[in-house]
C-alpha cells in the first residue's frame, strides 16, 4: 500500500477522453473567458477602492467576492490552458495538494461570503434607518475575516483527509484539476467514511448559508411588497436580484458536485459543471452586478481623475 507521498506527481487526463472536442477552439474560448474574468473582477475591485460613493458595506463585500473569483479562476484555468496546448499533462504531488487546498479554501469562503452579503441586503432593505449602525465597518471586516478563516479551516481539514488515503500507485486523475470527487476514485480502500465526512462538511458550508439566504430574501420580499412606490420596489428588487442570480449559479453547481451520492456522480458531467463554476461563473459575476447597478455604471463612466 502506497500513500500519495510516494508519488512524484499525477497525470490530469482533462478532456483527453473526448477527442471530438477541438482543443484549439476550447483553448481560445477558455482564454477569452479567462481574460474577461480578469478584466471584469479587477474593474470591480478598482472601482470599489477608488470611488468614494462605493465605500459602503455592499461594495466592500463585492470587492472581496471579485478577489475570490480572480484567485479561484487563476488556481485552475492557466494550468488547463497549458495542458490543452501541450502533451505534458502532469502535476506534481505538491502542486496537486496546493491546488486542492486553494480551490477548497476559496470556494468555501465564497459560500460563507454570499450568505454574509444576503444579510447585508436584508439589513439595507428591512432595517434602512439602522443600516449604518448594524453594518458598521468593524462588523463588516469581522464578518469578511470570519468567512476567510472558516474557508481556510474547512480546506485544511479536507485536504489532509483526502491525501492521507492510500492510492496504491494510482496517479491518473480523470479531471482537469485536483478536486475531491476524482481524487477519491484513486483510493484503493473503502472511502465511505471520508465521503460521509466530506458530505457532512459540505452540508454545513453549503446549506447553512443557503438557509440564511432563503430567510433573508423571504424577509426582503415581505418588506419590498409593503413599499407603495413602484420605483422603490424596482430599485430594491434590482439590487437584490443581482446577488440572488449569483447565488443561484454558484450554489446550484456546488450542490450538484458535492451533495450527491458518489455512485450517481458522472465524471463527464462533473468536468463540465466544474468548468462552469471555475470559469463561467467568475466571468459573469461582474457583468451581473454592473449591468443592473447604477452606482457601478456611473463610476465606470467617470474620468479617472474624478474617481479619487
Amino acid at each position: 500500500m502506497k500513500n500519495g507521498s510516494s508519488f512524484t506527481g499525477f497525470i490530469l487526463l482533462g478532456f483527453s477522453d473526448r477527442p471530438q472536442l477541438e482543443r484549439r477552439v476550447l483553448f481560445v474560448v477558455l482564454l477569452i473567458f479567462y481574460l474577461l474574468t480578469l478584466l471584469g473582477n479587477t474593474t470591480i475591485i478598482a472601482l470599489s477602492r477608488l470611488d468614494p460613493h462605493l465605500h459602503t458595506p455592499m461594495y466592500f463585500f463585492l470587492s472581496n467576492l471579485s478577489f475570490l473569483d480572480l484567485c479561484y479562476t487563476t488556481s485552475t484555468v492557466p494550468q488547463l490552458l497549458v495542458h490543452l496546448r501541450g502533451a505534458d499533462k502532469s502535476i506534481s504531488f505538491g502542486g496537486c495538494v496546493a491546488q486542492l487546498f486553494v480551490s477548497l479554501w476559496l470556494g468555501s469562503t465564497e459560500c460563507i461570503l454570499l450568505g454574509v452579503m444576503a444579510f447585508d441586503r436584508y439589513a439595507a432593505v428591512c432595517r434602512p434607518l439602522h443600516y449604518t449602525v448594524i453594518m458598521h465597518p468593524r462588523l463588516c471586516a469581522l464578518m469578511a475575516s470570519a468567512s476567510w478563516f472558516t474557508g481556510f479551516t474547512n480546506s485544511s481539514l479536507q485536504t489532509v483527509l483526502i491525501f492521507l488515503l492510500p492510492l496504491c500507485g494510482k496517479n491518473k486523475i480523470d479531471h482537469f484539476f485536483c478536486e475531491i470527487p476524482p481524487l477519491l476514485k484513486l483510493a484503493c480502500v473503502d472511502t465511505t467514511v471520508i465521503e460521509s465526512e466530506v458530505f457532512s462538511v459540505c452540508v454545513i458550508v453549503l446549506l447553512i448559508p443557503v438557509a440564511l439566504i432563503t430567510f433573508s430574501y423571504g424577509q426582503i420580499v415581505r418588506a419590498v411588497l409593503r413599499i407603495k412606490s413602484a420605483a422603490g420596489q424596482r430599485k430594491a428588487f434590482g439590487t437584490c436580484g443581482s446577488h440572488f442570480t449569483v447565488v443561484s449559479l454558484f450554489y446550484g453547481t456546488g450542490i450538484y458536485i458535492y451533495l450527491q451520492p458518489s455512485n450517481n456522480y458522472s465524471q463527464d458531467q462533473g468536468k463540465f459543471i466544474s468548468l462552469f463554476y471555475t470559469i463561467v461563473t467568475p466571468m459573469v459575476n461582474p457583468v451581473i452586478y454592473t449591468l443592473r447597478n447604477k452606482d457601478v455604471m456611473g463610476a465606470m463612466k467617470k474620468p479617472p481623475g474624478m474617481l479619487m
